[in-house]
């Protein structure tokens, strides 16, 4: 049913997207609300003593062991000016670690899943990350944005950028969860990007662990989600790839 809404509503709602404040780079629209209210009802009819984290709807802390994190539209800025490039996320946390998470793409017509210690899949078909061993050779996707509010930061983070693009074979950027699908799927050889929020990683975290990926945050430390429900605000980083490739891509990052 959600696919079925944004799928619907998609290349249709350019003029009632409207930019949050305090942040050029999100965009919201009616299908973010509607698909989030959809997702937010079944999670809480079929697990009612759950916790819930919703990119719109916000929290809802039953104070229980395991999380649901949920990102109605993930890529909003793209699926508001009919780009394909966007999907919807669900992930779910025991404790503070990911067990199990879903990524929609609708334009595909695909849907991804994956549980902890029993591999990720699209329908029947197992996902296995890329066997390269060289950067050179390989395409990685690294999401960057915008930071007008503190324009040293985009700056900084560029000379990083540039260092990992004259060590890669090409640089991809979707802006969504697309491009970690392509690395769980073995096209792309890594994911890397400094400003997400919790629903940005936990559904692909578990899907890119259970292909074959390291996950880690962008400086090579364990993502911390303990305490998911008072996390909402933080910022998040990822720096996702097969344990050789997470370690190349580690060695540039810490020698800049």
């Amino acid at each position: 049913m959600a696919v079925k809404i944004a799928q619907g509503n998609f290349g249709k709602v350019a003029t009632s997207s409207t930019v949050k404040t305090g942040d050029n780079n999100q965009v919201l629209t009616e299908t973010d609300l509607a698909v989030g209210k959809l997702l937010v009802s079944r999670v809480a009819q079929k697990y009612p003593l759950h916790n819930i984290i919703d990119e719109e709807a916000g929290v809802v802390d039953k104070g229980s062991e395991f999380t649901w994190v949920i990102d109605p539209i993930d890529g909003t800025s793209n699926f508001a000016v009919g780009s394909p490039h966007y999907g919807i996320m669900i992930g779910l946390l025991e404790g503070s670690t990911p067990i199990a998470g879903g990524i929609a793409l609708p334009f595909f017509n695909k849907i991804y899943y994956a549980e902890k210690n029993k591999g990720a899949y699209c329908g029947s078909i197992k996902l296995s990350v890329s066997q390269e061993t060289k950067l050179a050779n390989a395409l990685v996707a690294y999401g960057i944005d915008g930071h007008q509010e503190a324009p040293e930061l985009t700056r900084a983070e560029s000379k990083t950028f540039a260092e990992i693009v004259l060590a890669v074979r090409n640089i991809r950027n979707s802006g969504s969860c697309f491009d970690t699908i392509m690395v769980a799927e073995g096209k792309y050889g890594g994911y890397l990007y400094q400003s997400s929020k919790i629903w940005d990683n936990v559904a692909p975290q578990i899907l890119l662990e259970e292909s074959g990926c390291l996950v880690t945050d962008f400086f090579g430390n364990s993502i911390d989600y303990s305490h998911p429900t008072q996390k909402v605000k933080n910022n998040f980083t990822a720096c996702a790839a097969p344990s050789t490739l997470h370690r190349a891509l580690q060695q540039i990052i810490h020698n800049i």
